[in-house]
């Protein structure tokens, strides 16, 4: 038997392929559709066992008008040739004529399972639950390997000033993937009633990242989407990319459509608190600034380096007077200066004195200031049962703003440990 090189094997398949076996009739559910810049169409043929890629360039998509229409999990019959390429080995089919003939048997699942559910009420917006504002504790269910729970952690811990997340691992993917969902959410149900009323989970999430209708079916079970509508805590489902739905999404309390942008749901609130204290922050610290330079200035003007050294000025002057004299011979001059100078130890004690008192004074208005600046803290001004109201995300400062606001316009109001919402009456 004569010995191959890679690229001689793969030719001979290549030649097998094309030439022998020609066009064929297809049969499968278009899975992972995309489209490209320049026309072309790319996407999967599947069945129950196997995949088959292929594309649809631009001159045969014009004569396919039917495209357009066409979504990953409807069923089509392609009409086209099997193609070698023969740098990576692999083999799709160039399709040439491409005909839809119904939904593919997923999607026909998806819909019968989304209106059964809806029928018996998991869907009702009444029944879902409130997402927390300011949650402490959050729960994370998908794969630890996956690249959502360090998308949702990364966005979460830079945004967030308090919290902590469980993660809860899962399967995401796969005929074990539903079961390996229901037992981590069983998990942390449990693991919640252990803990103390004020230690337990504020929201869970479901999340993973984006995939095709096969990859995120885990999503679509019957059986946990009745776990996720008995949960006693809210859930967030973030399942797939913007377009993608699951059924998970329908019946959580809360659908976002990428991990990140559920971990910036749940940290709204604390971004808020820490753009207003950054502003308040900013504010005392002028304040501070401003009043420690005019201390800064009196303090100067009252030191007993800038004192001492007046006194000194004024004992040289009068010792260049002494030297002018003979004191020897002048017993009265003699005492005149000695009086001079006990008074100007007089002189000299009185100011340090008063220094001291100065500095004395100017310590205790020091404290009150900065026990003032403390007592303006705004989270000490929220603790003494004070609240602020937000509208469009703004502070209303004054009435005359508060009188602008239209009656049906949502209002927060916030206190230290929270926030709800309030309608103008």
């Amino acid at each position: 038997m004569k010995t191959l090189t890679v690229s001689e094997a793969v030719l001979s398949v290549k030649n097998v392929l094309e030439k022998e076996i020609g066009h064929l009739l297809i049969q499968g559910e278009i899975t992972n559709l995309t489209s490209s810049g320049a026309g072309h169409y790319y996407f999967s043929l599947a069945d129950s066992e196997s995949i088959l890629s292929a594309a649809l360039f631009r001159m045969d998509a014009y004569r396919n008008p039917s495209l357009k229409n066409l979504k990953s999990g409807d069923k089509v019959v392609c009409y086209g040739r099997i193609n070698v390429y023969p740098k990576k080995g692999t083999f799709q089919l160039i399709v040439n004529r491409i005909n839809p003939i119904g939904k593919g048997e997923l999607k026909e699942r998806f819909e019968r399972l989304k209106l059964k559910l809806s029928r018996e009420g998991l869907f009702d917006v009444d029944k879902k639950k409130a997402i927390p504002r300011f949650p402490k504790k959050i729960g994370l269910i998908t794969s630890k390997e996956g690249a959502a729970v360090q998308d949702f952690l990364k966005v979460y811990k830079r945004r967030s000033l308090w919290g902590h997340v469980v993660v809860s691992p899962a399967l995401v993917q796969g005929e074990k993937a539903p079961l390996s969902l229901r037992k981590a959410l069983e998990k942390l149900i449990r693991y919640d009633f252990s803990l103390p009323e004020n230690e337990r989970f504020d929201a869970i999430i479901l999340t993973r990242g984006g995939g095709s209708l096969e990859d995120l079916w885990a999503f679509n079970d019957e059986a946990l989407a009745w776990d996720i509508f008995n949960c006693p805590i809210p859930i967030i489902s973030a399942v797939g990319h913007e377009v993608d739905f699951t059924i998970s999404d329908f019946v959580s309390d809360f659908r976002c459509e990428t991990p990140s942008t559920a971990a910036e749901l749940l940290s709204e609130g604390q971004t808020q608190i820490k753009r207003q204290l950054m502003y308040f922050s900013k504010s005392l610290l002028s304040v501070i600034e401003s009043k420690m330079i005019n201390l800064k200035r009196k303090t100067e003007k009252a030191s007993p380096s800038a004192i001492l050294r007046e006194i000194w000025k004024l004992f040289n002057v009068y010792e260049r007077r002494l030297q002018k004299f003979d004191l020897k011979n002048r017993p009265f001059e003699l005492l005149k200066m000695y009086e001079k100078n006990q008074r100007l130890d007089e002189l000299q004690n009185a100011l340090e004195k008063g220094i001291e008192k100065e500095i004395v004074t100017k310590n205790n208005f020091l404290e009150k200031v900065f026990e003032m600046l403390r007592l303006l803290d705004p989270n000490n001004i929220l603790g003494r049962g004070y609240t602020y109201l937000i509208s469009n995300k703004k502070v209303v400062s004054n009435y005359s703003q508060f009188d602008t606001i239209n009656r049906d316009e949502p209002l927060e109001i916030v206190f230290k440990d929270g926030r709800g919402k309030v309608k103008k009456s």
